[in-house]
């Protein structure tokens, strides 16, 4: 499918305005970007893990969606869509539905990555025909910034502070994308919102219609958590792609596929230095902290460009 810009934005808005979310919070771009990629005519079912999403998005009796939506509990949002899509097909094989409907789910780094992941690998092993979604924000922002296994390696958080004995959580970032291309399922993908959307549309789309279970891992930045000004998330975005820190790639049938390659991959500290959670990094002393996160970033990027055709 020709992505055409022009004819994305003239769709009908599916999240509307009105919702709580911060300014500069990438949530909402996610949301809007994912029920644009739907074609026009057909329905949806949003199923959305407890998160900063949707305590934002539906106080009752008020809410931005304009689909069908399931507020599910933080560790079972997989399970609910997998469970309506059953009953779904049920239904129409009885002849008792004639809409198309789509199943989305959607969730942050907690609901995913952590509390969810027994229930997202679970609906994927069995084959649900499902789009997950998560956006990726590397923290439990909904309940205080607490430290996720989505988390960077030196990033501050309430639950992995820094100060005169702690540069920060120590661990690495569970890779979840790869993970989740474990699974064998047919259609896999990483992006993020930079330029005009065409490659987060493309593999939202792909996502949507592709028979099966499906997985999209959204890079979605928080200005409370990551401390930036709310006009810097486009640029976050960018360089989170330009030093290869979050690379664009998917995974059709067990095909790997680099989408984008920078022409000159810039360092680590491009990314770093444009938030407060990496702030102590850049303290006299702390040098090897940023060697030590660029050393990563490298490692990892020769990994995924071996894998990649």
């Amino acid at each position: 499918m020709a992505y055409n810009h022009k004819a994305e934005l003239s769709k009908p808005e599916r999240f509307v305005g009105g919702h709580r979310l911060c300014a500069g919070c990438g949530a909402g771009i996610v949301c809007r970007a994912m029920t644009r990629a739907l074609d026009e005519g057909d329905k949806a079912v949003i199923c959305n893990a407890t998160s900063c999403l949707e305590v934002s998005s539906f106080l009752y009796p008020y809410t931005a969606w304009e689909d069908s939506y399931i507020h599910s509990a933080f560790e079972n949002t997989s399970a609910v869509c997998g469970g309506v899509e059953a009953a779904y097909n049920v239904l129409k094989r009885r002849g008792k539905i004639d809409d198309t409907f789509k199943f989305l789910a959607i969730g942050g780094d907690g609901g995913t990555y952590d509390i969810g992941f027994q229930s997202l690998s679970g609906a994927m092993e069995r084959g649900h025909d499902m789009a997950y979604f998560c956006y990726d924000n590397e923290a439990y922002m909904n309940t205080g910034i607490q430290r996720s296994s989505s988390t960077p390696r030196f990033s501050n958080a309430t639950t992995s502070p820094t100060g005169k004995v702690s540069n920060g959580k120590q661990q690495n970032k569970k890779d979840l994308t790869a993970i989740m291309a474990a699974h064998n399922i047919p259609y896999v993908a990483q992006t993020t919102f930079i330029g005009n959307f065409k490659d987060f549309h493309e593999k939202a789309h792909r996502a949507i219609y592709t028979p099966g279970p499906t997985f999209v891992n959204v890079m979605a930045p928080c200005p409370r958590g990551w401390q930036y000004p709310a006009e810097l998330l486009p640029e976050i975005c960018k360089m989170a792609v330009e030093t290869c820190i979050w690379p664009l790639y998917e995974v059709v049938e067990g095909k790997w596929i680099l989408n984008y390659e920078p022409k000159k991959k810039l360092p680590v500290t491009e990314f770093m230095k444009l938030q407060g959670r990496f702030k102590h990094c850049f303290r006299p002393g702390n040098g090897w902290t940023l060697e030590a996160a660029q050393a990563y970033v490298d490692e990892q990027w020769e990994k995924l460009t071996s894998r990649c055709v």
